[in-house]
């Protein structure tokens, strides 16, 4: 069962995310283009491709299309129904889908790229924590300095060890985490 701090962490943890909160309902967008949302009700709302929403549809038994003004634009299915992976992925190409044509393309090329991003972030907090500081956009250590613990650990595939490691390192050079 995926909740709203799920979604809250994993949709927060994209680059230029804002977060809205009206009358219970909670919005997510990037650069003004809504890509996630979820409902007083606990209905989840994501913008995504034809394709994929009707992937996302035919997984989950209780999903349906979105649509507006007679066209679909996405899907929508209780929060509860999607589980934490599957909840990453969505949000992820709902994100894609959204964002600026650079900024989508910058993600997918450090989620297809083989190298570790650029940047002197230590070999030893492993490829998913990695891969999560470069889609928050944080791909230097004094990038990283400009965060708290709890912000690191909210990202998704960032854990106690990898943020022990990243303040082990910035110890070493002199400086901390906010």
């Amino acid at each position: 069962m995926t909740t709203r701090a799920q979604l809250r962490r994993t949709a927060l943890s994209f680059p230029e995310v804002e977060e809205v909160t009206t009358e219970g309902a909670t919005t997510y967008s990037v650069r003004g283009r809504e890509f996630a949302s979820v409902t007083r009700d606990g209905t989840l709302r994501l913008r995504l491709p034809h394709a994929e929403a009707g992937e996302a549809v035919a997984a989950h038994p209780n999903a349906e299309r979105l649509v507006h003004a007679g066209r679909p634009i996405g899907m929508r299915a209780p929060l509860a129904d999607i589980g934490g992976r599957h909840l990453w992925s969505l949000v992820t190409a709902a994100w894609k889908h959204r964002a600026p044509k650079r900024a989508a393309a910058a993600l997918s090329a450090v989620d297809q790229s083989p190298a570790r991003p650029t940047g002197d972030l230590p070999a030893g907090i492993g490829k998913p924590a990695t891969r999560a500081l470069a889609h928050a956009g944080l791909t230097t250590l004094d990038q990283v300095a400009t965060r708290t613990r709890a912000d690191l650990l909210a990202l998704h595939g960032v854990g106690p060890k990898a943020v022990r490691i990243l303040a082990d390192t910035l110890t070493e050079k002199g400086t901390s985490l906010r």
